[in-house]
């Protein structure tokens, strides 16, 4: 299958699956969709959990030892969080959605300014900051097809729906965002020509679901971290996965 199938399908599922949130939340109470909100909360805290779990990965306890892997995955948190927020990534993704906002629904009053501004960056959290993101991007441009994408998908077009209905359409927005990263992460697996070792694989995985506790927290109101500040350590945990394991070799 073309590369670049997946990314197509995801980006039509969220359109898709906003539409319906946005025209099924006028229709919902307020205390109704806080608790749709909260139940997608506690399923991406599920989601985040497993992904978490590869830190336990044998690869990666091969290649850096068994001591050393929740060092690699707190290593590439502190140092991605750092240039995150040297990079102002929090900001920045804010500002875009207030961009979108004022371009896509006009000036509006500061309520459903913040309301559309915290759907595209809660929802662009979701959709693009979990390990299928990258791992299905890459693999499709690699050529193995777009299994891992279409399932993301589908996953996506069902947040789309419980999101819309508390957010609007800062959700639909979001839709960009999804383009935009899994399109350059295809291109990229077009470059490399080869996978990732597993190892440097399982860091990713780890540290994604670190990320996708934090989009948790922030969906369940228990605290608003700065997610996006904390996306580079997505590129630093492979990183530091492969200079750990040549200094041990």
């Amino acid at each position: 299958m073309i590369p670049g199938v997946g990314t197509a399908v995801n980006v039509a599922t969220v359109l898709v699956g906003a539409t319906l949130g946005v025209l099924l939340g006028n229709r919902l109470p307020a205390r109704t969709r806080d608790l749709v909100t909260d139940a997608l909360g506690l399923v991406t805290l599920l989601i985040a959990a497993i992904s978490a779990a590869a830190v336990l990965d044998p690869e990666l306890a091969a290649a850096v030892g068994d001591s050393a892997t929740l060092l690699v995955v707190l290593g590439a948190l502190l140092v991605g969080g750092i240039l995150g927020s040297l990079a102002r990534l929090e900001e920045r993704v804010e500002a875009l959605g207030g961009h979108l906002q004022r371009r896509l629904a006009g000036e509006t009053g500061s309520a459903e300014r913040h309301r559309f501004i915290e759907g595209f960056v809660t929802s662009s959290l979701v959709f693009c900051a979990g390990p299928l993101t990258i791992l299905g991007s890459l693999y499709d441009g690699l050529g193995a097809g777009p299994d891992q994408l279409l399932l993301k998908a589908a996953l996506d077009g069902f947040a789309a729906i419980a999101f819309a209905a508390s957010f609007g359409w800062g959700v639909a927005a979001s839709a960009l965002t999804v383009l935009v990263v899994q399109g350059s992460l295809t291109l990229v697996g077009l470059a490399l020509g080869d996978v990732l070792p597993d190892a440097e694989l399982a860091a990713i995985t780890a540290t994604g679901g670190l990320l996708l506790v934090g989009v948790a927290l922030r969906l369940l109101r228990i605290r608003e971290i700065p997610v996006a500040d904390l996306l580079p350590a997505l590129l630093v945990a492979p990183l530091l996965t492969t200079l750990v394991a040549s200094l041990r070799g």
